[in-house]
């Protein structure tokens, strides 16, 4: 079962977009440096699927439009598809560092989700459960997009780098279908474009930096939560 850790400390993360051409190079390079996650398939890949959560105002999105420095995301994941297994987690980032939170939890907690239905903490809750669900509920979240993609990831041990290329980024409104395994989504960039992002500890080997650069590289201060959100806002892409 894919599980991507939680991080335990801020991390520096940089992203780009990239159309299929660049990626193609530079999945030619890393793969002679870095090894594949060893919970992607045969192809080297695996699906993730994000419900997103904001306030009433937005404030998550106008955030990320206003490029704020210090701002928190707060989701609930599955991967390939799989309901067995399902995370809620919180993104915070400060400038280009960030930092992951998550927690396991149910169909039933996460369905009242889906719902937008205020949830009563109990004791029987883990601590990051508590935590997480009071954050979220103070702050008025509710469910207002599904993400989806193709991610190819590559890791190092050295720095603990990670590397990962996103492809075929799309969304949908159908919130109550989050756990079906199959939705209808709409893709949210020009057909070959997709995303290289590069993340890493306290430094980033200069084996890698140097052959995963390119002059050509787009880079992107905006998540893709915001990219798929400006279909609900802005009924289109506004880069």
């Amino acid at each position: 079962m894919i599980m991507e850790a939680e991080q335990s400390k801020y991390r520096h993360e940089y992203k780009y977009m990239c159309n299929a051409m660049e990626r193609a190079v530079l999945k030619t390079r890393v793969r002679g440096m870095m090894r594949p996650d060893s919970h992607a398939d045969k192809n080297g890949a695996y699906r993730i699927r994000s419900l997103y959560f904001d306030t009433p105002e937005d404030a998550c999105f106008y955030e990320n439009q206003a490029g704020v420095d210090v701002r928190d995301k707060y989701r609930i994941r599955i991967y390939d598809g799989n309901a067995e297994r399902i995370t809620l987690e919180k993104k915070s980032k400060n400038r280009q560092m960030t930092l992951k939170q998550s927690c396991p939890i149910d169909e039933m907690l996460c369905r009242r989700l889906m719902s937008g239905e205020p949830i009563r903490i109990t004791t029987d809750m883990t601590l990051q459960q508590k935590s997480l669900l009071s954050e979220m509920q103070g702050r008025c979240m509710r469910p207002v997009v599904i993400v989806e993609y193709l991610r190819f990831p590559f890791v190092e041990q050295n720095g603990n780098v990670r590397v990962t290329f996103d492809e075929n980024i799309s969304s949908s409104n159908d919130i109550s279908r989050f756990l079906e395994p199959e939705l209808i989504f709409r893709p949210i960039l020009q057909k070959s474009m997709g995303v290289l992002e590069v993340k890493w500890d306290e430094f980033l080997p200069s084996y890698i930096k140097n052959h995963i650069q390119l002059e050509s590289l787009q880079w992107s201060g905006f998540s893709k939560y915001y990219l798929c959100r400006q279909y609900n806002i802005y009924g289109g892409i506004r880069i």
